[in-house]
């Protein structure tokens, strides 16, 4: 399976108590969703089932089967856990997406020049920025709002962007 078919819903913490239960930083809307996918997995291709999970403050203790003490869920600090692509609910309203489907599109300013190619989306605390790497091989950084990104095809991996002025001027070309 392609990393590409995989989605991160979830990164395990520090271990929470002695009992071999994890906290987990959820990228779920709803972080208790997160026991909803079945089993999920890491990198390496292990499977993780949750067992029970319960919410804290900023994330979700869970209990994983097989990892029954303090010492196995330290070894696990760090695991980000995924799912098949496949296993995701399809988007209730148009305009609702995974961050990860904008990867790739081409970014398409109010002219038709293509500014560039969509490399991460980022969230410094402030609202989604979309990383888009130029042709002349720098990164800027655009606000993903709809005022700056009004319209988004997915299935044509584009997204024609209204980009604030002077965001993709050269500095050294003046």
């Amino acid at each position: 399976m392609a990393d590409s078919d995989l989605v991160v819903l979830g990164i395990i913490g520090a271990p929470h108590g002695v009992r071999g239960e994890v906290r987990i930083k959820a990228f779920t809307a709803d972080p208790m969703a997160l026991a909803e996918y079945g089993p999920l997995v890491d990198e390496q291709g292990r499977r993780f089932e949750i067992a029970d999970i319960r919410p804290a403050k900023e994330v979700v203790v869970a209990r994983l089967k097989g990892v029954t003490s303090r010492e196995g869920a330290e070894l696990l600090n760090g695991v980000k856990l995924h799912v098949e692509r496949s296993r995701l609910p399809a988007p209730e309203d148009e305009d609702e997406f995974l961050q990860a489907a904008l990867v790739g599109c081409s970014v398409i300013g109010p002219d038709g020049a293509i500014l560039g190619t969509v490399t991460a989306v980022a969230n410094y605390g402030a609202g989604d920025l979309i990383d888009i790497e130029t042709p002349d091989g720098r990164s800027v950084l655009m606000p993903f709002t709809k005022a700056y990104a009004p319209r988004i095809d997915i299935a044509a991996k584009r997204i024609e962007a209204l980009p604030p002025a002077g965001l993709f001027e050269d500095d050294d070309a003046a």
